[in-house]
């Protein structure tokens, strides 16, 4: 993992990972109050199957504008750091990755719902 000059939660080398959202305008109503999923600004960026829409915030190597973003099936990406989570030390990234897409997707509902 490498980091840009702009971010303060991460530094080179830490263990990291994205979930399913790598971009909203996070200046909306809803950004702000942390559902970025409901974004009513520009909107917000997939990690899987969404398009490049501004390559200052997401850039993929050898990908433009308007083109798709692939997530895990990519070679690089770039993520705003609010939308990277800091992987613990002693949870291994094989064990990490099905929880930021199928556990979260189960995990949230049961919370949401009490269960």
């Amino acid at each position: 993992v490498d980091v840009g000059a702009d971010v303060k939660k991460f530094k080179k080398g830490d263990k990291v990972g994205v979930g399913c959202m790598v971009d909203s305008c996070l200046d909306c109503t809803n950004c702000k109050a942390g559902v970025e999923q409901y974004c009513c600004g520009s909107g917000w960026t997939g990690t899987y199957n969404a398009v490049i829409k501004d390559k200052n915030k997401i850039n993929i190597k050898n990908h433009e504008l308007g083109e798709n973003i692939y997530g895990g099936y990519s070679t690089a990406i770039t993520v705003r750091e609010e939308f990277v989570l800091r992987v613990p030390d002693n949870l291994p990234l094989v064990k990490a990755g099905p929880l930021l897409c199928a556990g979260i997707t189960v995990y949230s509902p049961l919370v949401n719902f009490g269960a």
